[in-house]
This record gives structure tokens, sequence and C-alpha cells, in this order.
């Protein structure tokens, strides 16, 4: 199957309902393709999904893949969740059944509209969310989604809505697109993730550049040039490389640039077209927002929107929920919620973004790494820490003769002994290092709880 158009009475398999999958289905259903989807979780555990779906006369699978249901199908769609190496899909795909992702079956809708397409192992949402408000800006009708938010199955239920598409891209996401054809495509990043799923860190890299392989004339890429294998990874690029960098020097081995974002102090500069711009929101503190900025407006400006409306987004911005999120400023002192830093490594990020006179409150249900980098990260800017969850002993015993350690227990005690004790000029950052699970639902959960109570004081 080559064309979207050929969907009418064809039968294809949705395999995985999360939300990307039922939104293929959906999309699938008003195409009129037979869809039968599959799931390895029972018809209980999927609830009012699996009752939608026999309203509209889906057939459901649920458990293990019945043998040859798959080579049946015309075409069988995977959420980004279903690893692709399964047997089942190995058999299909030697059959020539075609195996597509929810974003190439979306994009088969969408192939008219341009699309900018943003992936690595960090920042992605906060890049994407700031590239749709620039796009947002410069005045056009703007999807913003994908990996983030709303699934891009969503946008191709309307075609003729959109003038630009703003989509967040996984490596899970990438392994299932084959025809997909960026306008724009950004890789931010690369370290060590899901290792459970890639032979190695190459392997991983490899499904990142898939970003990069149908992009055609009139396309650009955009590759963070302080990062070697990302840049090395510019070179399967067949269109115009630009690149950013803190530091104004590019790392070795990858494409001729043709163009460059170069941090400077209080913003950046478009070296290429001679444009300086700000960075004085608060929401794009710290130098990882810088890089994260510098890409949205490589991409922004390349993708057509003006110099004007670049910088007015930048300004704009509110950034996302829970991420060096500014709650309120009260008697001089700021309230940060980073409940979305659920590891070390993000709490180290974190750290970097403020200049000092942090009160930290961190804790919850520990994943195991030291907290060793997070004290040697703060010495000189962490003077209090207030500890809470199943990890404040450890947290408190990494801290003791760093900084002051107040051990609170639950969240509210620590924003409470936390207001008793910040001065003006201070920050108090939740910035958890753990997950959330021992007293919350989940970080969004946590991250609200403390806005509620940061509110309240």
């Amino acid at each position: 199957m080559s064309s979207a158009s050929a969907l009418s009475g064809q039968k294809v398999l949705v395999f995985g309902l999360a939300k990307s999958g039922v939104a293929a289905i959906k999309l699938l259903l008003a195409n009129g393709a037979q869809v039968t989807a599959l799931d390895a979780r029972d018809e209980a555990s999927l609830g009012e999904v699996a009752r939608e779906l026999k309203a509209q006369d889906v057939k459901l699978v649920t458990g293990a893949t019945p043998p040859g249901l798959l080579e049946m199908q015309h075409l069988v769609v995977v959420s980004p969740g279903v690893p692709l190496d399964l047997p089942e899909l190995k058999a299909a795909a030697e059959t020539d059944i075609p195996i597509w992702g929810e974003i190439e079956l979306a994009w088969r809708f969408l192939s008219e509209v341009p699309l900018i397409g943003i992936t690595g192992t960090n920042g992605k949402s906060t890049t994407t969310a700031l590239t749709g408000e620039l796009f947002k800006r410069g005045g056009g009708r703007t999807f913003v989604g994908g990996n983030l938010g709303r699934p891009l199955a969503e946008a191709a239920l309307t075609p003729k809505d959109w003038d630009t598409l703003v989509v967040e891209l996984s490596s899970f996401q990438l392994e299932g697109v084959h025809q997909m054809r960026p306008k724009g495509a950004a890789i931010l990043n690369l370290t060590p993730d899901h290792i459970d799923r890639y032979a190695n860190h190459e392997a991983y890299g490899e499904a990142k550049a898939r970003i990069f392989a149908s992009q055609g004339p009139g396309g650009f890429a955009v590759v963070n040039a302080d990062d070697a294998h990302v840049l090395r990874l510019g070179l399967l690029a067949n269109v115009p490389v630009y690149g950013f960098s803190l530091t104004g020097q590019a790392a070795q081995g990858g494409p001729k640039l043709t163009g460059l974002a170069v941090a400077r102090p209080g913003g950046f500069r478009l070296d290429f077209l001679k444009e300086d711009y700000s960075l004085t929101n608060r929401a794009l503190r710290g130098g990882h927002n810088t890089q994260n900025a510098m890409a949205a407006a490589l991409l922004a400006r390349l993708g057509g929107v003006s110099r004007e409306a670049v910088q007015a987004g930048l300004d704009s911005y509110p950034g996302l929920p829970h991420r060096l999120e500014s709650v309120r400023v009260l008697e001089g002192v700021e309230w940060v919620n980073d409940s979305k830093a659920t590891n070390v490594d993000s709490v180290l990020v974190a750290l970097r973004a403020f200049p000092g006179n942090l009160l930290l409150i961190a804790g919850g249900k520990g994943k195991g790494a030291p907290y060793q980098p997070m004290v040697e990260e703060g010495r000189g800017k962490v003077k209090t820490v207030l500890t809470l969850g199943q990890d404040a002993e450890t947290i408190a015993a990494a801290y003791q003769g760093h900084a002051e350690v107040h051990p609170c227990g639950t969240l509210d005690v620590a924003v409470r002994r936390a207001r008793e004790l910040a001065k003006a000029g201070d920050t108090v950052l939740l910035s958890p290092a753990c997950a959330s699970y021992d007293q919350f639902k989940n970080f969004e959960d946590r991250g609200d709880t403390f806005k509620r109570l940061v509110q309240g004081l």
C-alpha cells in the first residue's frame, strides 16, 4: 500500500492501543478501512477504550497475537511502544505487508503541509512547544504534537486546517517512518537512553537519524554542533545543515555547516543572518534552554517566520508545566516547580540554571543512582536541602556537611519549612531527583500539589 487514498475497504491492523494507536484507528475509520485492534492487555485493563472500539465495529484482539493474524492484513500500523523486532511483525514484513508507525500513517494525509520534526534525548518537548509558539507568533495555523501531547493522526483528520506541523519525534516513532518528509528536521542531543530497546548507542543514534532520511529540495537540517555524535549524524542529511553552539566552536567530524547559532551573554546570534536575539524569559533560563531556544529559532527563521515574530515568541513562551516552571515570586523569593526532574541528571541541569541561593526540595522513590553529583554541582549554590519521601535519608546523608538539611517527610511540610527559611533573593526549587510514586500518582500530580501549596502561602 503506497497511499492513504487506498485505505477504503482495506484490512488494517493497529498494534498497540495507547493514545497514538487510538488516534490512528479514528483516522483509519474515517477513511473507510476495516480495522482490527491488537493489544497485549486484556479487555478489563483497556476499559473504556475497549468499549468504544467495539461500539465502532472495530475487531478487538487482546493478549497474545494469534498466528497468522498479521498476514491477513493489507497494512499494519504500529504504536511507538511496540518493538518492530517482534517475531509476528518480522513474519508480516517478510510477506511484504507494509508496517507503518502512526506518524507515517498520519503524514500520508498531511504530505502537502510543511512538517518541522524535532528529536533528541533531552529537550524535545520544550523545543517543540517553543518552536510551535514561534510559528504561531508568525501568524500561521500551527499544529503542535507528536510525542508531545496530541498524536499527529489528530491533525490528519483535518489536513486543510494547518499551515505548519511542529512535531516531537521519539526514536521509537522514527523507527516506523518510511516516506515522511520533514521540511525542517532537528536532532538536539544524544545521550545513552532506551538501552533495553537498542543494542548500543550507535543503534540508538541511527534511529534518531531517520528524521533526515527522506528530506528533499527546500528542506534543512539543524544539529547540535557541540555534540560530536549528533554532528556526525548530520553527514546523513542531503539538505543544508545548520548548527547551534554554546561555545561557537563546532565539534569535529561533521558536515560543513551552512550557518550557526551561537550563544552570547543574554541571548544568541544567528551568524548567517547577522541577527541577535535576547533571552530574558524565565521559562528559558539555563544553558540547556539556550540550546533549545537556538534550535527553535533556527527552525522558525528557516521555516519562514519573521525575526520580529521569533523574538516575540521567545519573550512570551510560557514554558511547559513541571520543567523549571516559575510558580510565583513571594516577598522576593521565587518558587520553581521542576517536578519533571525524576533523576539525578535532570537535577544537574536544573542546578546549572541558577546562580545560587537555592533551597532544594528533593526526594521520593529513588532510582539507585548516587546523589553525590548533585552535591558537587550545587556546591556554592544549594544552601539548604529539604528532604521528603523514601530516599530522604540517603539524600540527607549525601548533603551532610555540604548544606543545611531539614528532614520534612512530605511536600506540604517542606513547603511550609521553606517559607520559614527563605529570604528575599532566594529560590525554592522543587527538583526531586526521584520518582513520585511513593506519595503521588505521577510527577504531574506532585508538581500540581506543589503549585497549589505555594499559591496558598
